[in-house]
């Protein structure tokens, strides 16, 4: 990963000062939504949400559930690979563009890359079959390379 990528310190935040350190620049959630590939959000709101003139979104049950599972998924992907993972509790900004955000779920130890963890319904598993994932998800890992440097990143 670069070596001079800024770092904001998140892990003693509230929900609120996350939200608000987020609207400072695009992350990758952002990434499909700007160009158009994502059915959550578009680049008019992505616009709004960052001059903070939309009210903050309520958190859903299907979010909740995959920030809490965060953690499983990461360790699941440990024990099918090998490999160790690391949590960062930290926004990366590039140092360049600080404008270019990232949240990122896991570092991958020993290794020039990261991990998304994603988790889905039941009811979309022939959606992913064959290993197959939403554009959206491969905007996010690519804005997510170009923030950190990284050579890889795991979905």
């Amino acid at each position: 990963m670069k070596k001079d990528l800024i770092k904001v310190n998140v892990s003693g935040m509230t929900r609120e000062e996350w939200l608000e350190e987020r609207r400072k620049g695009i992350g990758g959630s952002d990434a499909g939504a700007i160009l158009g590939l994502s059915k959550w959000s578009t680049p008019t709101t992505i616009y709004y949400d960052k001059l903070g003139e939309l009210p903050d979104k309520e958190e859903s049950e299907a979010l909740r559930i995959g920030r809490d599972l965060e953690a499983y998924v990461g360790s699941r992907f440990e024990e099918a690979t090998g490999k160790k993972i690391r949590k960062c509790n930290y926004i990366l900004k590039d140092a360049e563009y600080p404008f270019l955000c990232a949240n990122i779920d896991r570092d991958v130890v020993g290794e020039d890359a990261g991990l998304e963890c994603k988790t889905a319904s039941a009811y979309k598993a022939k959606t992913y079959k064959g290993g197959e994932f939403p554009e959206t998800y491969y905007s996010q890992t690519v804005h997510y390379m170009s923030v950190t440097g990284a050579k890889r990143w795991y979905l």
